[in-house]
């Protein structure tokens, strides 16, 4: 068993190896490691740039916006609250009640719509 430790330690040349580092090998890790660091950084920073507008857009949601929600579901706001938002889903007017959290997206929004509306009007 013993001559396996002392192959597995030495090198290609014949000579054992005291399982130290060169300094070489040191500044090459450290590189290395630092590297790692800042990427994990900058993949940081970039989520919560992202978290931070889906947030922004969640706290711009008015009524008459039409929104997608993350289940996939399509309607108009009819009524916002503090973290929750009703949206009518059809003509019959179907009303859920949604969480902010689960809107995914605002397709259009009241202002958007009103302008669409009074161009089709006045054509």
């Amino acid at each position: 068993m013993n001559n396996f430790f002392t192959f597995a330690l030495t090198n290609a040349s014949g000579t054992a190896q005291t399982g130290g580092c060169s300094g070489m090998d040191l500044i090459v890790y450290g590189v290395m490691i630092v590297a790692m660091v800042l990427i994990f950084v900058f993949m940081n920073r970039k989520q919560k740039k992202q978290d931070q507008e889906i947030k922004n857009m969640r706290d711009a949601i008015r009524i008459g916006d039409e929104i997608t929600t993350i289940g996939g579901i399509i309607g108009r706001v009819v009524s916002v609250k503090e973290d929750t938002v009703v949206i009518e889903t059809s003509r019959d007017g179907t009303k859920i009640r949604f969480l902010k959290s689960a809107i995914s997206r605002v397709d259009v929004t009241a202002e958007d719509a009103a302008a669409a509306t009074k161009d089709t009007e006045a054509k």
